[in-house]
């Protein structure tokens, strides 16, 4: 049963992909951090599926079993207004039947929207494209049967694991992307680019809302800025785990200044000035009103 609620969240979430203003989403991991990044005025929330694994433990590429990534979901969509996107990698099953099964559990924690990758564990050789519009449009038709539309971002890995050359990879990500969006896709996601050029040659040829991703830790060069993106026509921006990882980096910092000189000065710095650290705080745990 999906709630009025829920609906409404879902087209709010689908017309911000075709608004002028570009879509930027900062990918969280737990209630906290997506509490905190309500309050900052980010209007929509999306996971990272590295994020939620690694604070439980678990390496990437559907290690974590589906019970506790559901649990997580779960906490954060109720811990949040805002519409929730969740990763849900190759879609958490060893089949079609297993993944629209596994689809509509994730989809009665209240989401809005999910992203789908058309590779598994990274393997250079992506999913048949006709197979994985089949679960585009499988996942569409559940959708549809439940009387909402599902917002569906759709990930093709031709940049990140194909080992074909820059412009096959062009193509191959054109090719694949506007065949996710015929199949029932409503943003493509391609990364990791970030290249002016090659980023408006998809903008340009893929029909669909695109979605780049600002990950310095899988790419060779930073994406352009926010206001650039939007000027190239992208319609939505997404972090990945690079929050995530920061914070695991902050962490060692700190960990390994501690123990080698005995100091807390990165620790400080981060935390100045005193009052935001403070108030970041609030905000993770509701506080901020």
């Amino acid at each position: 049963m999906v709630s009025n609620t829920q609906k409404e969240k879902a087209e709010m979430f689908l017309k911000y992909h075709h608004d002028e203003e570009i879509l930027v989403l900062l990918n969280s991991w737990d209630s906290g951090s997506s509490k905190l990044i309500e309050a900052c005025g980010y209007k929509a929330i999306a996971t990272t599926s590295m994020g939620i694994a690694a604070s439980l433990g678990y390496p990437d590429c559907q290690v974590i079993q589906l019970p506790e990534m559901i649990e997580v979901i779960t906490r954060i969509v109720k811990s949040v207004q805002v519409p929730v996107t969740v990763d849900i990698e190759a879609g958490y099953g060893n089949n079609l039947n297993e993944i629209i099964d596994s689809v509509k559990k994730i989809i009665a924690t209240g989401i809005a929207g999910i992203n789908i990758e058309d590779s598994i564990d990274l393997n250079p050789v992506l999913i048949d494209e006709m197979e994985f519009c089949e679960r585009i449009s499988a996942i569409r038709a559940l959708s549809d049967s439940l009387g909402f539309h599902l917002v569906i971002n759709a990930r093709t890995d031709s940049f990140y694991t194909s080992s074909g050359s820059s412009q096959e990879k062009l193509s191959e990500s054109i090719k694949r992307g506007n065949k996710y969006r015929e199949a029932g896709a409503d943003c493509i996601f391609i990364q990791p680019v970030w290249e002016k050029e090659t980023i408006a040659t998809l903008v340009k040829e893929i029909n669909a809302p695109i979605n780049i991703l600002s990950n310095p830790t899988i790419a060779a060069g930073l994406s352009p800025s926010v206001r650039e993106l939007q000027d190239l026509g992208v319609a939505r921006l997404s972090l990945g785990s690079s929050l995530m990882k920061a914070t695991l980096a902050l962490i060692k910092k700190v960990a390994d200044e501690l123990s080698e000189q005995g100091t807390s000065n990165i620790l400080l710095d981060a935390m100045t000035p005193l009052p935001e650290a403070a108030s970041a705080y609030k905000m993770a745990i509701g506080l901020n009103k």
